[in-house]
């Protein structure tokens, strides 16, 4: 189990921390584990998809079978999991499929994030620490969990995840760590492989020049971005689009920080910014301050304070909601639903839930 914070709030309106579910064997046998352990928070999730994405649970079902191709084409033994979760879940196998490829049903960007990634030079541990805070609508919270998986034959993982998603921000147990954002503007999005099977694929992984490869083999169908480490103490961001992947490095100083609008200089152009969420600037520039300013000096305890702040808001790093009509999308009514920081090395997350800056993180691990 999880650890709890050393001091949780009384407070009420906080929301608790986020569970920890565990499961280990066959891929298919990690489904049916999986989909039994968070039932509810998947069912919450293709209730909430109906309304997210303004189409019928028909529609959705017949839309996300049409992708299952591509699963089998560049995943398939990701397939055998995701039909134990639907058998877990005692959901159709479609809506398994659904909850793994979410916006692509309707060329549908759903949220926001600001990663970042720093080298152990610039610690004051002196080991790497990679996180993000992961930027959505509210609704989300009550559907997310952690995901500790150990399948038969391939790295374990630490996967913060929400609502059956068998891939999405977290670390593997060789030393991988893999954080992630939506990009605004950039080429026109197309049919294609979702993002969050090719997460998980990126923690079966050991290296970041692995990484690199994975990600120029897959066709996505939208453009996202990758903030990556691994146990070689290598950083690198990835810029992944339907028509190239750019890399972006850190040019020497030993950090990186990525928001929600491109920074190669292919795709750093007005156009692509005016499409790009409003806050994306500010955001970027205050977690590059930081970095900057406290490099050598980075600690967990820093970074959890600042990851934490709505100072400036509504540009703030921890993200408020402009509107609590959902309707509006993310860019309007989202809000940090998570903070996640991790120390690869050590094979830990640091999370905590909503945007409250009295909100605990809870430690979780490949142990206990």
């Amino acid at each position: 189990m999880a650890e709890l914070p050393e001091a949780p709030s009384l407070n009420p309106a906080l929301p608790p921390p986020f569970p920890l579910y565990d499961v280990s064997g066959t891929h298919y046998e990690c489904g049916i584990q999986h989909g039994e352990q968070a039932s509810v928070h998947i069912h919450k999730h293709l209730e909430s998809m109906v309304d997210s994405l303004g189409l019928s649970r028909d529609t959705i079902r017949q839309r996300a079978l049409g992708f299952r191709p591509l699963f089998e084409e560049h995943c398939p033994h990701l397939c055998e999991e995701i039909q134990g979760l639907a058998e877990g879940a005692r959901i159709k196998l479609a809506d398994a499929y659904a909850v793994n490829i979410r916006g692509a049903l309707n060329f549908t960007s759903d949220g926001g994030c600001t990663a970042f990634a720093v080298q152990g030079k610039g610690t004051a541990g002196g080991g790497p620490l990679i996180g993000q805070n992961s930027d959505m609508l509210p609704t989300v919270i009550d559907q997310a969990y952690v995901l500790r998986i150990r399948p038969a034959g391939k790295p374990a993982c630490l996967i913060w995840t929400f609502g059956g998603m068998i891939g999405y921000h977290g670390i593997n147990d060789q030393g991988i760590a893999q954080f992630a954002n939506d990009i605004g503007g950039g080429p026109v999005p197309r049919f294609g492989f979702p993002h969050y099977p090719l997460k998980r694929l990126m923690l079966e992984r050991t290296r970041v020049s692995e990484l690199v490869t994975l990600v120029q083999s897959t066709p996505v169908w939208i453009s996202g971005n990758y903030v990556v480490s691994d146990k070689e103490d290598h950083i690198l961001d990835l810029e992944a689009t339907p028509e190239h992947v750019e890399i972006v490095t850190d040019q020497g100083s030993g950090f990186l920080a990525h928001a929600n609008h491109f920074l190669s200089a292919r795709y750093a152009t007005g156009d692509n910014f005016r499409q790009s969420a409003i806050d994306s600037f500010m955001r970027q520039y205050r977690m590059e301050k930081l970095l900057r300013s406290k490099f050598g000096q980075l600690d967990l305890q820093m970074l959890k304070d600042q990851m934490r702040t709505s100072g400036g808001s509504p540009t703030g790093i921890c993200r408020k909601a402009r509107s609590t009509d959902l309707s509006q999308g993310w860019e309007t009514a989202g809000i940090t639903v998570a903070s996640i920081i991790a120390e690869p090395t050590k094979g830990q997350l640091h999370i905590a839930p909503g945007n409250h800056p009295e909100s605990r993180f809870t430690q979780y691990s490949f142990t206990g």
